[in-house]
């Protein structure tokens, strides 16, 4: 167990790395985060020591991880030869690279999620035009993808099946890609978990999630589910995070397909979903993170309140007088500059009667 007075180190210096760097103070930490602009960052704003950088400037990676005593990320898109550089400094990375790496590739989860009897969609390996042909003779109404980066709806393109392949490729940029049946889902939920370096799991409830232009706009906790749900939820997280070896939280998305869960994709990290949980649980997420990478013990994770949260996305967050004035809503604000279209600047959370 690290001892108060240690320091978390945090790649990345948005949102998520504000709320892990507050929950770490509230349990007598000392953060450090790495980013571009760490000091102008929402991070930054925050944290005990702001480190300005590159990820690709492994020195300089590494000179802030010999100053940390772990090592965390608040987004899966750090770039391997970063992780591979807080490895080699000696400090431990956690969650480690092999989870960062199962994340970051899609075709690489949705391998990993078969390979461990987690249902999925059907999906197709896609490097050229006419390994899009093909397989959309098969797929029909698809969704073609990028494997790597893509996220909040960018790096996507719905299909019909009677495209020009070659075209596509060349619109949507950014290859090699992956196909991905449509799923005749009802809707979609999340499930956060936690694993500690002792083996010890700590699920929180299940998450139901609605979302706008590929942006999750709403999320409520607990979701309605049935026992049979809830364990096909829980089943799939555990086996994900026992294989990984996995330290730290993990959110896996599912499709909800008449009771039968179906992974779309997981997060090595604190997720937007689980925003709520602050509010929601015994313990938030981000506490949560913070415990297990730190050793220390994973606390329960109940609802003791049902809650839903509303993402404030671009101007929606221009609202926040009357947000703040509303007596049921609990306003977070993440200190960003200027409120671009798509861009999350805070969140609202309220109670909600779940059934």
């Amino acid at each position: 167990m690290l001892p108060p007075g240690s320091t978390i180190g945090i790649l990345g210096v948005g949102q998520l790395g504000r709320m892990l760097a507050s929950a770490a103070a509230k349990l007598g930490f000392r953060t450090a985060v790495f980013g571009p602009d760490a000091d102008r960052s929402p991070a930054g704003h925050v944290t005990n020591h702001a480190v300005s950088g590159s990820y690709q400037d492994l020195a300089a990676v590494q000179a802030f991880a010999s100053a940390c005593d772990v090592v965390t990320y608040e987004f899966e898109n750090v770039p391997a030869e970063t992780a591979a550089a807080v490895v080699q400094s000696g400090k431990p990375l956690a969650p480690n690279a092999d989870a960062l790496a199962a994340s970051q590739e899609r075709l690489r989860e949705k391998s990993l999620f078969r390979s461990l009897n987690i249902p999925t969609v059907d999906f197709w390996d896609i490097e050229t035009a006419d390994d899009l042909t093909n397989a959309l003779a098969e797929a029909g109404p698809s969704i073609l993808k990028t494997r790597r980066f893509g996220y909040d709806g960018k790096g996507q393109a719905r299909l019909k099946g009677g495209e020009d392949a070659a075209q596509v490729l060349a619109d949507l940029g950014g290859g090699p890609w992956i196909l991905e049946a449509m799923a005749p889902f009802q809707r979609e939920l999340s499930i956060i978990a936690a694993r500690s370096a002792n083996g010890d799991i700590a699920f929180f409830d299940l998450c139901e999630n609605q979302h706008k232009d590929g942006i999750l706009a709403l999320s409520q906790i607990p979701a309605a589910a049935s026992d049979a749900v809830t364990a096909q939820a829980r089943e799939a997280a555990e086996r994900v995070l026992t294989h990984l070896q996995y330290v730290g939280v993990l959110t896996v998305e599912f499709f909800d397909v008449d009771g039968a869960l179906m992974a779309n994709e997981m997060a090595p990290r604190v997720h937007n979903s689980g925003h709520h949980t602050l509010e929601a649980c015994a313990v938030s997420q981000f506490e949560q993170h913070i415990r297990a990478v730190a050793g220390w013990p994973l606390r329960d994770a109940k609802t003791l309140r049902p809650m839903e949260m509303l993402n404030l996305v671009g101007a929606q967050a221009n609202d926040w007088a009357a947000l703040a004035s509303d007596s049921e809503i609990d306003l977070t604000l993440y200190g960003k500059g200027e409120a671009r279209p798509g861009r999350k600047m805070g969140h609202a959370v309220r109670p909600w009667k779940s059934s």
